[in-house]
């Protein structure tokens, strides 16, 4: 059986998942006594938590919320979990230096021995060197569009296009989403002037206040906002969140052994075919951009189709030959 305090951490940290327990579940997951149950229950009530009993056939318990509640406690499990998330938090971003800051308030005041744990856990989160110039966004505007999404509030602001194309007027969307693509931020929101959804970054986003009136949520098309933004940004309309295909996609058979292939596939497809051949399926937004992706594994290609591949294998050799001539 754990220790009481051990015990005490495990069954707090069962009450903040915000459900009602009963005490039977709460002495199955623990181990003990139901009797044990109320005892520790009272103990965390004179700790100055605010646990309520909730009535019924079965009785129960419930963690309620409130400003009087002590600094919450974190199990061995929690507390790495929470180390690894604030050392990975995403780039890019105002709140990855309030990360790390956070995470050393948080050092201080663990136990030694979870201290220890926590020092052991040392993780670089590299940002890909193809987005080094991503700009940061502001935490202020993460928050501000996190409340309207909770609210259900519409929301006005102005949006800055990219390649220095002037701002265009004030957009006004129901906000649905915040996502996270290839560590930039990304709302995800009906537009109410064009009546289509729709993906803004948001380090381009400058809210308007105060927040329009509130609204009954649309479904999003598909019910799967990964699927929905992983179609979009793939140049699919997005109407069917279940399209997450490229438009150009290609299979070829490469000269390389699987292994080679497949840890520089991205979300291609690889078959082994033997020691030395692989079959690979892979997207693209062009052909010829699909053609040029094939191209940097350095080896012979044998496209096995469609022929529009074929053909921008050939437009782009083409194109090759005329830039080795003009040297």
């Amino acid at each position: 059986m754990q220790k009481t305090s051990s015990r005490l951490l495990s069954l707090l940290s069962l009450l903040q998942t915000h459900r009602d327990w009963s005490g039977r579940d709460l002495a199955e997951r623990l181990d003990i006594t139901a009797r044990t149950v109320r005892r520790d229950i009272d103990r965390l009530r004179e700790l100055g938590y605010l646990i309520t009993t909730v009535k019924g056939p079965g009785g129960g318990y419930r963690l309620a919320a409130g400003h009087q509640l002590p600094p919450l406690l974190f199990d061995d499990d929690q507390a790495i979990a929470l180390a690894v998330a604030l050392q990975t938090v995403t780039v890019g971003t105002a709140v990855a230096d309030d990360a790390v800051r956070a995470l050393a308030t948080l050092r201080q005041v663990m136990p030694p021995r979870l201290r220890h744990r926590i020092d052991l856990l040392r993780v670089t989160a590299v940002r890909p060197p193809d987005d080094h110039r991503a700009p940061r966004t502001d935490g202020q505007v993460l928050l501000d569009v996190g409340r309207a999404i909770r609210a259900r509030e519409e929301l006005r602001f102005d949006h800055t296009p990219g390649s220095g194309t002037p701002a265009g007027a004030p957009r006004r969307v129901h906000p649905h989403h915040l996502v996270t693509w290839r560590d930039r931020w990304y709302l995800v929101a009906w537009d109410l002037d064009r009546a289509d959804w729709r993906t803004f970054r948001v380090d381009r986003i400058r809210p308007r206040t105060p927040n329009g009136p509130r609204f009954v949520p649309r479904e999003l098309p598909g019910g799967d906002v990964a699927a929905f933004v992983t179609g979009r940004f793939r140049g699919n309309d997005g109407h069917d969140g279940t399209r997450t295909r490229w438009p150009c996609e290609g299979e070829v058979v490469l000269h390389l052994p699987a292994a080679d292939v497949a840890p520089f596939a991205e979300d291609g497809v690889v078959e082994e075919l033997g020691p030395h051949h692989c079959r690979l399926t892979l997207g693209s937004w062009s052909w010829t951009g699909l053609a040029a992706a094939l191209g940097r594994f350095d080896a012979d290609i044998e496209v096995v189709g469609p022929p529009r591949l074929a053909t921008a294998f050939a437009e782009l050799s083409a194109r090759y030959g005329r830039a080795a001539k003009a040297r």
